[in-house]
């Protein structure tokens, strides 16, 4: 899913939630909300999330968060979708005055 398709989502009020796998200090400098659990502690924290939702996971360009949607699919998950270009994506087209790093 792009960036422009998800925030089409969330301007619809669709059921979807945002799930971040960046690391603390990353979430801390820049995030559009949602659940933050970073990829370092994915494996013993995924349960915390409810694996009946539409969940949109992202990271800073995309790679993290496709490891998450694998990991979370391998485990049952079946509404997941990585958001390609991340956080980046998202300060470029949709907000720039989220900070960039």
């Amino acid at each position: 899913m792009t960036v422009i398709e998800l925030k089409e989502k969330l301007d619809k009020k669709e059921d979807i939630l945002i799930l971040d796998v960046r690391e603390k200090d990353e979430f801390e400098y820049a995030n559009i909300g949602g659940t933050h659990i970073p990829l370092s502690e994915f494996a013993q924290r995924f349960q915390e999330l409810d694996s009946d939702k539409h969940w949109a996971v992202l990271c800073h360009h995309g790679m993290r968060s496709a490891q998450a949607v694998a990991f979370l699919r391998s485990q049952g998950f079946k509404n997941v979708q990585n958001i390609s270009g991340g956080i980046e994506a998202w300060s470029v087209q949709i907000d720039p005055k989220l900070p960039r790093y």
